[in-house]
């Protein structure tokens, strides 16, 4: 399987995903971090893609989504957005709702 149709499966499979540097428990970055952690505090349950442990993943992703950067986080198979983006809607408590519309 090439790795656009990898990330085409697992945008698929799981509702809520994060593509990330490094891990939830260990964020490679502040960005990831900040995402996580605002997933986090919505409750949601959510799969996550290490991209400095797939460098496939890392380097095809941007040209699958036509976002450049990391993290990028997907709800029911729609790129939502960064971690500005994110934030925002949690703020705004825009993510909170679509992480429970998800999950139900």
């Amino acid at each position: 399987m090439d790795t656009i149709d990898r990330i085409k499966e697992i945008v698929a499979t799981h509702r809520i995903v994060i593509f990330m540097k490094g891990t939830p428990q260990f964020p490679q970055c502040g960005f990831s971090m900040r995402t996580v952690e605002a997933l986090k505090a919505c409750g949601a349950d959510f799969h996550h893609v290490d991209v400095i442990a797939e460098p496939d993943v890392r380097q095809h992703l941007p040209r699958y989504s036509e976002w450049p950067t990391f993290p990028q986080v997907f709800i029911d198979g729609e790129l939502v957005g960064g971690c500005d983006i994110v934030l925002g809607m949690y703020q705004s408590g825009d993510l909170q709702r679509m992480t429970s519309d998800a999950a139900a």
